[in-house]
């Protein structure tokens, strides 16, 4: 009895596909110009940078410009996010991004995935922001726990001339492992490709549109090689219906998605060359980089229920290339020519700036040389700034090994002075500091385990007063503090509380019976440090090769 009733189902969901496909309302013949713009991972950069890059104002005269070329040609235009608008500048976190998200409605952002650092704050903040939103945050694998039903919009629905276009939103199921675990209590994370397939059968029965594209924040890896990161983009194209997505709009690796081959990416793209974006399984997939460096722009025709690519590009926002010259003076130089900056954003966010500013901008030490934090580096070696980091955690909770994810280290600091400002571009996430006392051999297995975490993920582990050979799963030569780890003995470690409660996969420590939560935010932490140790000497925080990985 119950297979004839699946298979009278399946029945009538194939007529009704059938009925779908019959039922679409595009004219016959007739060539529809859509023009998709996206950008992804603004983390925070409504303001443009010290060197006059990027910013929304610039981005407001661009996409202006664009839409009245577009209109003038009779085509339409649809502006996509592909998430992270939180985190990464001071003067937006200390606001709750909320000069972000309304500069994006003054831009006119049609709808926006949730990224993971949407979680960063607790939901109330989040529910604030879609507030100030005049657009939707759509996602279709965020389930609420306790009621079982989704937290946002699975998808959005536009009509461009006549024609129905979907958008459905998808959000990297590595955000509960990735973000703070103490967010996630009543929150889970489907798998987006799992749900992608449902949404779209979903969409094709109920809502019949003609174009159905997907806003993302899941990453691109270059043949589907995520490592270990949760599946991107390429692998969840490959796993749908083939070309059952016009376009996907990505975030999330934070990459220019500018192909040099088939599956593999432009390793050095170079701003305002020609950049030809990934197809897998008939579906288009891009990325424009991060902080609004570009925004991309995707012009097609549609004509008979077809969609073509006519043309691509990444548009730069007034990025530029440092220049030195033979009399060893230098200057940055723009790629492209200047975006001129919209006055009534620049209405809009000035007050928000100028707020920011002045809470921020105040000296607390100085450094002798560069503090390496950059995402290429801290996520692949260990590095002075990691060590700055946790010698200000080890000294603040008389700690006498520290760990953390490299992930939680997103900017560098400069030689000269350092303000307020610069910590937290450092430590954005406002963590607490907190330690754990363990046995010798408790320390060995917690060290081995989070040894395992590769690198080119945020999980890449930052040590201190940590020495030791990784081989085949085991650590040899282990010491703590430069003698040989006593099984028996005890130990103090420092780290930080998303780490501590499992965040990057890390093993949970939070309940064992050694484990303090100081309340100390990770910010105030290196602030209090550097107040106290400046001059800092950049030497003195240098790795020298203590851990090694064969």
């Amino acid at each position: 009895m119950r297979l004839l009733k699946r298979g009278v189902v399946l029945a009538m969901l194939a007529a009704g596909l059938l009925t779908g496909l019959q039922a679409q309302a595009y004219e016959r013949d007739k060539t529809y110009k859509i023009t998709i713009l996206h950008t992804n991972d603004h983390h925070g950069h409504f303001w443009r940078s010290e060197y006059g890059e990027y910013g929304l104002a610039a981005q407001k005269t661009l996409v202006d410009g664009i839409r009245k070329e577009v209109a003038a040609e009779g085509g339409s235009v649809l502006l996509l996010s592909g998430g992270d608008i939180n985190t990464g500048v001071p003067e937006s976190d200390l606001q709750d991004a909320e000069p972000d998200f309304k500069g994006m409605n003054l831009i006119g952002y049609d709808a926006m995935a949730v990224g993971n650092h949407e979680f960063d704050n607790p939901l109330s903040v989040l529910r604030q922001q879609e507030k100030w939103a005049k657009f939707p945050f759509i996602s279709a694998n965020i389930y609420q726990k306790s009621t079982g039903q989704r937290l946002f919009k699975p998808w959005a629905l536009f009509n461009r001339q006549g024609l129905k276009i979907a958008v459905i939103g998808l959000t990297t199921d590595d955000t509960a492992k990735i973000g703070n675990p103490e967010n996630f209590t009543d929150i889970e994370f489907h798998k987006p490709a799992e749900e992608a397939k449902l949404v779209i059968q979903e969409l094709q029965q109920t809502q019949k549109p003609d174009i159905i594209l997907a806003a993302t924040h899941m990453g691109h890896y270059d043949n589907g090689d995520h490592g270990s990161n949760a599946p991107g983009d390429v692998e969840m194209a490959r796993s749908l219906p083939a070309g059952s997505l016009a376009m996907i709009v990505g975030g999330h690796s934070q990459d220019p998605v500018c192909m040099a081959s088939e599956n593999k990416k432009q390793v050095d793209y170079v701003p305002g060359t020609p950049c030809a974006p990934d197809r897998q399984n008939g579906i288009w997939i891009v990325q424009a980089h991060e902080w609004g460096k570009y925004v991309g722009r995707a012009d097609f025709e549609f004509r008979n229920g077809e969609m073509k690519l006519v043309h691509y590009q990444l548009i730069p926002v007034n990025l530029k290339k440092k220049v030195t010259y033979d009399n060893g003076q230098s200057e940055r130089v723009l790629y492209t020519p200047q975006i001129p900056e919209n006055p009534q954003m620049l209405s809009l966010l000035t007050p928000f700036q100028n707020k920011g500013k002045a809470q921020l901008d105040v000296k607390i030490g100085e450094v002798n040389g560069h503090l390496e934090g950059d995402r290429s580096k801290v996520r692949f070696v260990q590095t002075n700034m990691g060590h700055l980091l946790l010698a200000a955690q080890m000294a603040r909770t008389s700690a006498d090994f520290a760990v953390m994810s490299g992930g939680g280290i997103r900017d560098s600091i400069e030689a000269g002075k350092i303000t307020y400002k610069d910590v937290l571009k450092v430590q954005p996430f406002g963590n607490i500091v907190v330690y754990a006392d363990m046995t010798g051999k408790e320390a060995t297995d917690y060290l081995t385990a989070v040894a395992q975490m590769k690198p080119d993920s945020g999980a890449y582990p930052q040590f201190a007063n940590v020495s030791f050979v990784a081989k085949n799963g085991q650590l040899t030569d282990l010491k703590i503090k430069g003698e040989p780890v006593d099984p028996a003995k005890n130990y103090r470690m420092a780290t930080l509380s998303f780490n501590a409660t499992g965040g990057d996969g890390y093993p949970k420590i939070d309940s064992k019976p050694g484990y303090v939560n100081t309340g100390f935010i990770d910010a105030e932490v290196l602030k209090q440090y550097i107040e106290q140790n400046s001059p800092l000497d950049v030497n003195a925080y240098e790795p020298k090769g203590e851990v090694s990985w064969q």
